[in-house]
């Protein structure tokens, strides 16, 4: 392999990631996106940093645009942003270490985001439905409505509640240490009724599940193991079908529900930023686009049309907006 070409010199820089302290995650993604460029700069006889130039990256990301999937679909902003992105980190490391003069990456244009608010967010009545669906005379469901009761309660992702131990709970204090995205943990408090039902599960149903040695996770399946992402997404999402809200969702719609139902009960943004873990609290404030009962509340009290008073001789008895 050529020391000085593409891929020898990722190797390198994914190396580097790990020794940064990058998540595993994040340098996977690296490594994956950043190949699919040295794929493509290969197929057109550019195997080398030092020829890469800003064209040829102008030409990889018009292709990016234009890639169709299997299926004829497009790749979503939010895809080609993903795949673009490692493309300007690497050549940055690149050019700070020598290996290129000047970074020809450094102007690649980025697809522009879009903020879009949550499709689906669940009232208390209805997420009270989804959170009684598990059938707890049964030890499954006994784990399953922990699980519903963990993700209601703290906002967390998926990824985050598949990685707890029995370390991270603390159910005296009623709180939980979550492990986030980029390694940035963070201590939220539990509800007391997730306090109950995590003691229940942690009681009376994990022993049965446990299979030796006991590594310490706290949500297991039937068989022993860690849930996976894709279990936890079916079994959810199962419930919220089984509820019959009339809304689709799974994990995320439970992180959605709990910061706009704070945000409708008066909790301050930075607080519900504090309990999603975003990094930016332009991440959180999507959820006042969201939580529009408040809104109304206000709008009603204040705005001078937004209620009909009783009805006044000439309006034909149907009432009159109010001055």
């Amino acid at each position: 392999m050529d020391p000085k070409g593409m891929r020898s010199l990722l190797a390198e820089y994914l190396q580097w990631m790990r020794m940064q302290n990058y998540s595993e995650r994040t340098v996977r993604n690296c490594r994956v996106n950043i190949g699919y460029f040295i794929s493509w700069c290969e197929e057109r006889g550019v195997a080398r940093p030092v020829d890469v130039v800003k064209p040829l990256l102008d030409r990889y990301r018009k292709s990016v645009y234009h890639y169709r999937k299997e299926d004829g679909s497009p790749l979503s902003f939010r895809s080609q942003h993903i795949r673009l992105s490692p493309i300007r980190g690497f050549f940055k490391w690149l050019t700070r270490n020598n290996h290129i003069l000047y970074n020809p990456a450094s102007e690649l244009e980025l697809p522009r985001l879009e903020k879009r608010l949550p499709r689906n967010i669940l009232t208390e009545e209805e997420m009270e439905r989804v959170l009684n669906q598990p059938d707890v005379r049964d030890p499954i469901g006994v784990r399953d409505r922990a699980i519903l009761e963990t993700l209601y309660s703290t906002g967390m992702r998926r990824m985050e509640l598949a990685g707890l131990t029995i370390y991270d709970v603390e159910l005296g204090k009623g709180t939980v240490m979550v492990h986030g995205k980029g390694k940035k943990d963070r201590m939220v408090p539990l509800g007391e009724r997730a306090v109950a039902w995590i003691e229940r599960y942690l009681y009376d149903v994990r022993p049965s599940l446990v299979v030796p040695p006991d590594q310490g996770v706290l949500f297991l399946t039937a068989q022993g193991s860690r849930l996976s992402l894709k279990h936890l997404t079916h079994l959810v999402g199962a419930y919220v079908e089984a509820a019959g809200v009339g809304k689709k969702g799974a994990c995320h719609l439970f992180r959605h529900t709990l910061a706009t139902v704070m945000l409708e009960n008066g909790a301050d943004i930075r607080y519900i930023q504090q309990m999603l873990g975003h990094a930016e609290l332009s991440s959180t404030e999507i959820y006042t686009q969201v939580s529009i009962q408040k809104l109304k509340e206000v709008h009603r009290a204040t705005h001078p049309t937004a209620r009909l008073r009783p009805g006044r001789k000439g309006d034909g008895g149907r009432g009159t907006e109010e001055s």
